[in-house]
């Protein structure tokens, strides 16, 4: 998970940790609706070109805290996303 790998070793792990009740309580229903989340063009478009202001390091400090706070929430999605798909591949027969 590059969201993660962003992370410092133990956030990583307090946040697979404070998520892991939700991964559990997840059915296979909900953990499919989970893996198939994905940004709206709009926000998908507005993450793009505030990754390129900060590629170019023109972001001002509302953008900055913009981005971080989009990076945040894709690092919790991601690792619901991570459950979600253990629980889908735990119930598939073998």
């Amino acid at each position: 998970m590059v969201y993660l790998s962003l992370m410092a070793p133990a956030s990583a792990q307090m946040l697979d940790r404070v998520l892991d009740p939700l991964g559990r309580a997840l059915g296979p229903d909900a953990a499919r609706n989970i893996v198939a989340l994905r940004a709206d063009v709009d926000a998908q478009r507005r993450v793009d070109e505030l990754a390129e202001r900060a590629n170019e390091g023109v972001l001002t400090p509302e953008e900055r805290s913009e981005y971080e706070s989009l990076l945040a929430a894709a690092t919790v999605i991601g690792v619901l996303q991570a459950k979600a798909r253990a629980v889908i591949a735990a119930r598939k027969p073998e």
